[in-house]
């Protein structure tokens, strides 16, 4: 018997089973990019797990409403709302509009993950197109006594927070933590009445160029607003599942909590936290801001960042996917070319699942009663034999979406598949229906759940080459059948070949 689906929740420190808030709805929010450079693959980690929590949990029969953002304002260099604008400043590198920084990055990005197998998400919303929505929040962040306004900017007022609730209960920071590396005198830490408060709508300078009108004067909202703002309008004052990286549950993640705590909806957000642990470079965290960073375009198309080769889309899902998601993940060359071993191993498995196929025919020697008994007791417990290692699939997936144990377990399984493709009397012993349901749950959880397509690996031009002299060779010999043979498959294919007085050429087909 199966156990039901649990998962860490970071709020409580433990794992839950998964209970739906509204079920069989299920409401999933994802922490997107900030949209003004290339993505790395880094930024990839948490989009790969929550394409395959989201697969599973719709295999699992929920109604997932998957909403992934995409942030292309508010989010300034330092979490200590101060710097730049992260768009602006790209847009003022390159000298050109910040909306047009936001959709080239952020084609950019689709077009990655879309590469990575990842499902689109159900919506993916921009935070400059809720504006309206998040000044909503910040407006009733303000009635309900946890915000106040100074000289256009609004911040949130943390220690008034911390009379009925506890700031910091996600990262378990204590406020001695949170203060860490602040300034204890608050003459020059601007405008906040705290060093803990944070930023929910910043007042936009002159020379500042993304900029909204709202009760307070021309600004822009601060960047952890928009996924609480988002998220509630889309998922309701609370969701089930709320994600993203480990480095985002301080301070992003804890004023999220905090904003919708403050706001009318008087939630935690969402009832499950999830957080991915990083891609470290050595043991060091994988980052734009350290310069140790794989793009991701880059990593597909040839040697990068200390890469001395290309790795393709799929290679790279399953070197994310082959360790636990709440464990760090180490990136080298020897480390991607054995997940590339074993993407190639689970990829042979699916073209093996054809050829295994239990013989209907009687037994040789009907006749023999003791014979038949023992048959079928062999086949029960070849039976029984396939139907654990098929049930072993969804155990590492129940247990904290574990795709480790998962894809360990579906190893095991190719193990007893080969032994019964190379082994009649193998075959033999294990009945139709078992091995249909374990050839059915292999496809299913390797395609479906895991997201693990095939990648064509051959080159369409040097093949062709290739039979084109195969054509000659056979016109040479005079094998003319070989030769008809040659020319209809290829025909089949689009393809028509040209006799020339220069040789043979190839064209497609116009008919």
């Amino acid at each position: 018997m199966q156990h039901p689906l649990s998962l860490y929740n970071t709020l409580t420190r433990k794992k839950e089973e998964f209970q739906p808030v509204n079920p069989p709805q299920v409401g999933v929010y994802l922490c997107g990019p900030t949209v003004y450079s290339e993505a790395h693959l880094g930024n990839a980690r948490g989009p790969v797990v929550f394409d395959v929590l989201t697969r599973y949990l719709r295999h699992l029969g929920y109604s997932v409403r998957y909403v992934r953002n995409i942030t292309d304002v508010g989010h300034l260099e330092s979490d200590a709302d101060e710097g730049e604008d992260k768009m602006a400043k790209a847009a003022r590198a390159q000298r050109i509009e910040p909306m047009q920084i936001a959709q080239h990055y952020a084609n950019r990005y689709r077009q990655n993950m879309l590469a990575l197998g990842c499902l689109p998400p159900d919506i993916e919303p921009q935070a400059s197109g809720h504006i309206t929505e998040q000044i909503q929040v910040v407006a009733e962040i303000i009635e309900n006594g946890f915000g106040y306004e100074v000289n256009g900017s609004v911040y949130f007022d943390v220690p008034k927070y911390n009379e009925a609730n506890r700031y910091g209960k996600l990262s378990n920071r204590s406020v001695e933590d949170q203060l860490a590396g602040t300034r204890d005198n608050l003459a020059g830490q601007d405008e906040k009445r705290s060093p803990l408060d944070f930023a929910i709508w910043k007042k936009a300078t002159p020379e500042h160029i993304m900029r909204w009108p709202s009760p307070w004067g021309e600004g822009f909202p601060g960047w952890h607003l928009e996924c609480s703002a988002m998220s509630r309008k889309y998922l309701g004052d609370l969701s089930d599942i709320h994600g993203g990286g480990l480095d985002l549950m301080f301070p992003h993640h804890e004023c999220e909590i905090a904003q919708s705590q403050g706001s009318h909806s008087h939630t935690d957000e969402a009832r499950i936290w999830m957080h991915n642990n990083m891609i470290t470079v050595n043991g060091t965290k994988m980052s734009k801001s350290l310069g140790n960073f794989v793009l991701l375009g880059d990593m597909f198309q040839g040697p990068t960042g200390g890469l001395t080769q290309a790795y393709s889309p799929q290679t790279v899902r399953f070197f994310l996917l082959q360790s636990h998601y709440r464990s760090p993940v180490d990136v080298s060359d020897e480390a991607l070319q054995a997940a590339r071993k074993g993407y190639r191993k689970l990829m042979n498995g699916l073209r093996l699942l054809d050829k295994l196929v239990v013989s209907e025919q009687a037994p040789a020697n009907q006749e023999d009663d003791r014979t038949t008994d023992n048959e079928q007791r062999t086949t029960l417990s070849g039976d029984a034999d396939l139907r654990k290692l098929t049930a072993d699939l969804f155990t590492g997936l129940n247990d904290d979406l574990n795709t480790a144990r998962c894809i360990a377990s579906l190893f095991n399984l190719l193990r007893k598949f080969n032994t019964l493709a190379t082994t009649p009397t193998a075959l033999a012993e294990v009945g139709a229906e078992a091995l249909q349901a374990a050839v059915a749950a292999y496809r299913t959880v390797v395609v479906d759940i895991l997201g693990l397509q095939d990648e064509p690996r051959a080159n369409a031009e040097q093949l062709l080459e290739l039979t084109l002299s195969f054509y000659t060779e056979a016109k040479t010999a005079k094998a003319y059948d070989k030769v008809d043979q040659i020319r209809a498959a290829l025909k089949g294919q689009g393809i028509v070949i040209k006799d020339t007085k220069a040789g043979v050429e190839w064209a497609y087909s116009e008919e």
